[in-house]
């Protein structure tokens, strides 16, 4: 029997991180866990980004995977937005680094391409894509679903390629 890969998926935010890791054995995926990590408005962003560095490390050691994926830098039409995901990304990418594991990233568009066979598909067309992929009874929370679909990503990614992809991040 083949070693399973197993990825942590992060679909960054500051206030509502969605997490989820998952084995692939072979052609077939399974949900080991999901969650979504989040912060009350009233916590301090630099409290925020200590705790979300922290759970991603966590994570790490309780779940070993064997690398992660984290979705890439898409248009933000707010710059106060766009620089608070900024700092959430590299809590993220930090925890990630330390850890030693290998880290990926995907375009949004790529992510909903290789789960639900469209790039422009909708967050409930994702998580029920997902749902399917995973054999879940019920569907998972937006961002967790996001999470799980990034690391379905990166395990559809590497499967087709059979020499090791060079790490984006």
């Amino acid at each position: 029997m083949s070693q399973p890969a197993r990825v942590l998926g992060i679909d960054t935010a500051l206030r509502c991180t969605g997490v989820g890791v998952v084995d692939a054995v072979g052609s077939r995926l399974s949900s080991v866990m999901f969650d979504t990590i989040r912060f009350p408005q009233d916590c301090r962003i630099s409290e925020c980004l200590l705790r979300l560095a922290n759970r991603i490390q966590e994570l790490v050691d309780e779940h070993q995977p064997t690398a992660l994926a984290l979705e890439g830098v898409f248009f933000c039409r707010n710059a106060r937005t766009a620089l608070i995901l900024g700092q959430a990304r590299g809590a993220v990418i930090a925890a990630g680094a330390r850890t030693g594991r290998p880290m990926y990233e995907y375009e949004p568009r790529r992510v909903k391409q290789a789960v639900a066979g469209f790039g422009g598909a909708t967050k409930e067309q994702v998580q029920r894509m997902v749902m399917s992929l995973l054999g879940l009874r019920t569907a998972p929370p937006e961002d967790a679903a996001d999470a799980l679909a990034i690391a379905i990503c990166h395990l559809n990614n590497c499967s087709r390629h059979a020499v090791l992809m060079p790490e984006s991040l």
